[in-house]
């Protein structure tokens, strides 16, 4: 009977040291998040023409300008760089581009950015980007949004397989067509 007590109690020690042995120490959340964009939209249609996975770096007070320089290879958002799938084939501001997963990087300009697809896999930021792997580079049209968003932020609109891509950052919107 002792030893089955014993048993017991080196059993229950061991399970209580091994639970604090292996806990995690998780990282406070992120000061730019990741999100992700679909079109279409609705979680309902699972044949998705594409969707961007990319991180929201907020203002703060801070100018646009100075966090997306113009005339700079910007990595579009915070943290790694935007990657965008196309399930389909598709033309993307005009230009065709196949089915597949690009890395997104922008140059910001005053009245039109220009948006580069590049085979890139797995970038942060856009201090390795080379122009050789570019497989695209299109104009994205500038306009003024209706509210300012504190927070980066892309999304799709369209109707069946004609949509736009929009990336919203201040008072200021990008959008790139996207057809499938």
């Amino acid at each position: 009977m002792r030893k089955s007590i014993l048993s017991i109690v080196v059993f229950a020690v061991a399970l209580v040291s091994s639970n604090s042995a292996f806990a995690q120490d998780f990282k406070d959340l992120d000061k730019s998040p990741m999100d992700a964009a679909t079109y279409p939209t609705s979680y309902r249609v699972s044949d998705k023409l594409a969707k961007v996975i990319y991180s929201r770096p907020q203002l703060k007070g801070r100018d646009l300008d100075k966090l997306a320089p113009k005339g700079k290879v910007w990595r579009t958002g915070a943290n790694e760089a935007v990657e965008i799938t196309f399930y389909k084939d598709v033309t993307f501001g005009g230009k065709p581009v196949k089915a597949g997963t690009y890395t997104l990087f922008t140059i910001p300009g005053d009245n039109e950015w220009t948006v580069i697809l590049s085979t890139a896999k797995n970038v942060w930021g856009a201090y390795f980007y080379n122009e050789s792997e570019d497989v695209v580079r299109v104009k994205g049209e500038v306009s003024k949004g209706k509210k300012t968003l504190e927070a980066f932020t892309m999304a799709f609109d369209g109707k069946d397989n004609d949509a736009k891509l929009y990336m919203g950052w201040g008072n200021l919107v990008v959008s790139v067509p996207v057809k499938g």
